[in-house]
């Protein structure tokens, strides 16, 4: 006689989608919902070669996101090369019957903000796009990672995918943070603590007191930069705060069908006596606000510290690796980060673009001036228009800060959005790497409301200053 053995969230979702296992360790899941963007053409490229045809088109769904514009709305795109994708998005999504929210859509945005706001993202699903964030979708009690190219067309063609079961992770933040403190803190700390490989081959379970205080849209933020610790997904167990973000959602359930939708969400978190193959604590009374100061999310520290001094770090491969990030950060060991002139600031991204982070920007920079120049990119359309409707746009525009429409913008340096070479940018994103913004672009990560602090003063500061 079978015995049921106490399960995670995690177990719970990748058992219930596993449709056939190979001796190899191999699983073929079964996917519900499909993202894809203009850079997924290589993809239904793959498909044409075949002749095949879209198996679920109504599981799959188009954004225009990655590469498009933020100026300019309502015109041709300017570069041919992104016309081209664009263009080829639309085709695509027209010939097999999948839903687009394009460039002239009021739905649109970025992939992970627009999905979520739909209520196409719902508990208990398998989540999967061309793009490393989607993690972001895991903050609803879904399974959500990005896939490659040749994934991708396989998803298109078969509605599946072969996946190896991650290992669980638990990363406990337990008691309050103080106020002032968001997720971006609390996910910046976590990554610093146990290194950007910490989560290597886990899929991450955010659980603690910490944690279930937060919004949807700070849940959000953690599981997007799940990817940055090395995991290969984060999730938070869904509860009361989902169901109310879901609620009225355009393609959340309904009547009846929401009754009973939420009843079987309640039954997916763990088993109180579940295992992990690892655990992680913190104490969300420690954590401060956090910058980065090098070229990878783990190298960060609460902002009232000073930049580390390699000749006092004890491993050589991390004081090389502080070496080098000092000499492309143009940073002076044992220098205090508050000190720290930036040349910019950009507030957008799939991490930090919500209404949420930008009335906490907002909120800063309401009656003062930037000096310096920054970029305000909104995570959707909808986003874009909530925050008109509230005067927020307003607020950054006096400011001084550039209002444009949604997109990955300066996230990703693709689409026009860049840092110049050798310019220090306060940044909302989840990567600092050498170049991400730009060629010779410094990034350096943090929330919404301290990127406003620092517009504000031109270096990088305690946000708690302004409270």
């Amino acid at each position: 006689m079978r015995v049921d053995l106490p399960a995670t969230l995690f177990d719970r979702l990748w058992d219930s989608h596993v449709v056939k296992r190979r001796a190899d360790g191999l699983s073929l899941l079964w996917i519900d919902r499909h993202f894809v963007h203009e850079g997924s053409h290589h993809a239904f490229g793959q498909i044409a070669a075949r002749g095949a045809a879209v198996a679920r088109p109504d599981l799959t769904f188009g954004v225009a996101d990655h590469y498009v514009p933020t100026r300019g709305r309502g015109g041709p795109v300017a570069d041919a090369s992104i016309a081209r994708m664009v263009d080829q998005l639309s085709a695509n999504t027209a010939a097999h019957g999948i839903t687009l929210f394009g460039l002239d859509d009021p739905r649109q945005g970025i992939v992970h903000v627009t999905g979520t706001e739909q209520g196409l993202t719902l508990p208990g699903l398998t989540v999967v796009c061309g793009d490393s964030h989607t993690s972001t979708h895991g903050a609803f009690g879904a399974y959500a990672f990005g896939i490659g190219a040749s994934e991708v067309a396989h998803v298109l063609a078969t509605q599946t995918l072969w996946q190896k079961k991650p290992k669980r992770m638990r990363i406990n933040v337990d008691g309050r943070t103080a106020p002032g403190i968001t997720a971006k803190d609390i996910m910046l700390t976590v990554i610093a603590t146990i290194g950007a490989d910490g989560a290597a081959g886990h899929a991450i379970e955010f659980a603690g007191d910490a944690i279930r205080t937060l919004s949807m849209e700070g849940r959000m933020t953690l599981c997007n930069m799940s990817i940055e610790a090395g995991g290969r997904c984060g999730m938070v167990a869904p509860d009361a705060t989902t169901f109310a973000y879901l609620k009225g959602r355009p393609f959340a359930p309904e009547g009846a069908l929401w009754d009973r939708a939420v009843e079987a969400w309640a039954g997916l978190a763990g088993d109180p006596d579940a295992a992990f193959d690892r655990e992680v604590n913190l104490a969300g009374g420690d954590v401060a606000p956090t910058v980065t100061w090098g070229i990878s999310p783990e190298q960060a520290l609460p902002i009232t510290a000073a930049v580390p001094d390699p000749g006092r770090i004890a491993d050589p491969v991390k004081a090389a690796a502080a070496r080098d990030a000092l000499d492309y950060m143009a940073l002076a060991p044992g220098q205090a980060l508050q000190s720290v002139a930036i040349d910019r600031v950009f507030i957008g991204s799939c991490t930090n673009a919500r209404i949420e982070d930008l009335r906490a920007a907002a909120q800063i920079l309401a009656g003062r001036k930037a000096v310096v120049p920054g970029l305000v990119s909104p995570g959707s359309s909808l986003v874009k228009q909530q925050a008109e409707e509230e005067g927020l746009a307003r607020i950054f525009t006096e400011a001084g800060l550039e209002w444009v429409a949604s997109g990955c913008s300066m996230c990703v340096g693709m689409n026009g959005d860049t840092v110049p070479a050798g310019e220090r940018c306060a940044s909302t994103t989840n990567r600092n790497f050498k170049g991400r913004q730009g060629p010779g672009a410094r990034t350096h990560l943090m929330s919404p409301a301290m990127a406003a602090a620092a517009a504000v003063t031109g270096t990088l500061t305690d946000v708690r200053r302004f409270a």
